[in-house]
């Protein structure tokens, strides 16, 4: 909650209804939560009427606030980095499952760095992160440590390679020409490397795949997010490359993961 004087809160309260409907008005279905979000974090009421303004205007309801909420977690979100989906809560879970105390997390194409904040606040874990975008590096050391700025494996420090427990990847998965199906304010307001995954969205992903084995531990985990419909080639390529993969889905977050294993020494 913002530090502000008391009757600037009630005169904010006294617009929230204008503010509804401006946010409806330009097809925000969840208007009356965001209205009370944009009132909660204003410092001022020229601060809030210009939050509403860049709402308005299309800019993303977490690069307006300057956050957003996952796993539990305020995550720091500047414009013009990718956005973490609740979906990928389930990337998550997946990826909790498999780590232990002290294992070595490797999160690539970090983005905010939520993934890897998210499992360092419920594990006890070596977190390592990677990103080739500037933006989402800056934005990510404001949520977690030792982020890389590199196209995936080339900037990790070369005593990792073997000794990853768990390789997390929420790589770019929108085929290129469904860019202009997404939504104006991801398309407009994300990185385009955040989200084209090239022809049949999988280039970024099997580049991650490729890798893989050298740089995970014995019976190491690589975990990458994808869609249902890509999951089984995705699935192919972990086994081209020497991972037993399977593929597990939530109905509850539309979200689908595939988890490839390497072998135990």
């Amino acid at each position: 909650m913002s530090q502000r004087a008391p009757e600037d809160h009630r005169k904010a309260l006294d617009i929230y209804p204008e503010i509804v409907s401006q946010l409806r008005a330009v097809g925000c279905v969840f208007a009356e939560d965001e209205a009370r979000l944009l009132i909660n974090a204003a410092q001022t009421p020229v601060d809030l009427a210009e939050m509403v303004d860049r709402r308005v205007a299309g800019l993303p309801l977490e690069h307006v606030l300057g956050w957003a909420e996952f796993c539990g977690q305020r995550i720091a979100v500047d414009p013009g980095v990718f956005v973490p989906r609740r979906r990928t809560e389930f990337l998550v879970s997946q990826a909790l499952a498999l780590t232990a105390p002290g294992c070595v997390v490797v999160d690539l194409c970090c983005g905010s760095g939520a993934v890897g904040a998210a499992l360092a606040a419920s594990a006890d874990l070596e977190l390592h992160a990677v990103d080739i975008d500037p933006a989402a590096v800056r934005c990510a050391r404001r949520n977690v440590s030792n982020v890389y700025l590199g196209d995936l494996y080339s900037p990790l420090p070369p005593g990792l390679r073997g000794r990853v427990d768990v390789l997390v990847a929420n790589a770019p998965y929108v085929p290129t020409e469904a860019i202009a199906l997404m939504p104006p304010e991801a398309r407009d307001h994300e990185p385009l490397v955040a989200l084209d995954g090239g022809a049949d969205g999988l280039d970024v992903q099997r580049r991650v795949t490729a890798q893989a084995w050298q740089w995970l531990a014995p019976g190491g985990h690589l975990l990458i997010e994808t869609s249902d419909r890509q999951a089984p080639h995705t699935a192919a390529a972990f086994a081209e490359h020497g991972l037993r993969p399977r593929i597990e889905r939530s109905e509850e977050l539309s979200a689908t993961v595939v988890i490839g294993s390497k072998a135990a020494a």
